[in-house]
């Protein structure tokens, strides 16, 4: 399902929803569409609406000031785009570069996204452990990195110019 970027009336990103929840928040007047997909509709019978891709609140909503991003899993991977850190391949599982069994955390500098055989080749140990390099080291991303991040978008590679301001 797609995901549609939820934007403050004031512009700032707040989250992500998904198409049919944005579609509902266009009905009730509660959001406009910014940014639609180039020749995507969705129709009924008596609706026609761009599928929207980015749509912003119609009032301001105040949200509480954020500093770290959540850690997830999922996250993890959509931060190193499923690629494994230690051989670059499609990674499918979550690698503790400090084990937990040795007090590693579930934190972003701690985990990297890992395919499943580096990830069992690893076993227990620390990378040095066993004699494996990490390829990149883990970051934490902002929150706005990582919002931007599930919808595909990465800051370093520049902004789509439906979201670069103008200049």
């Amino acid at each position: 399902m797609r995901e549609t970027l939820v934007l403050n009336a004031s512009f700032e990103p707040l989250a992500t929803v998904s198409l049919r929840r944005a579609v509902v928040l266009v009905m009730q007047d509660k959001a406009v569409v910014e940014h639609a997909h180039p020749g995507m509709r969705v129709r009924a019978a008596s609706v026609d609406v761009p599928v929207p891709q980015v749509i912003r609140l119609s009032r301001y909503v105040r949200v509480p000031f954020r500093r770290r991003a959540p850690w997830s899993r999922r996250g993890v991977l959509v931060r190193d785009q499923h690629r494994c850190a230690y051989c670059g391949r499609r990674a499918t599982t979550v690698d503790h570069v400090v084990p937990r069994s040795h007090g590693g955390g579930d934190t972003w500098l701690n985990t990297v996204a890992s395919c499943a055989e580096d990830n069992h080749r690893k076993a227990d140990r620390t990378p040095e452990q066993a004699g494996m390099q990490l390829l990149r080291r883990p970051f934490e991303p902002t929150p706005a990195d990582a919002l931007l991040s599930t919808l595909g978008v990465s800051v370093r590679d520049g902004l789509p110019e439906w979201l670069a301001l103008p200049a």
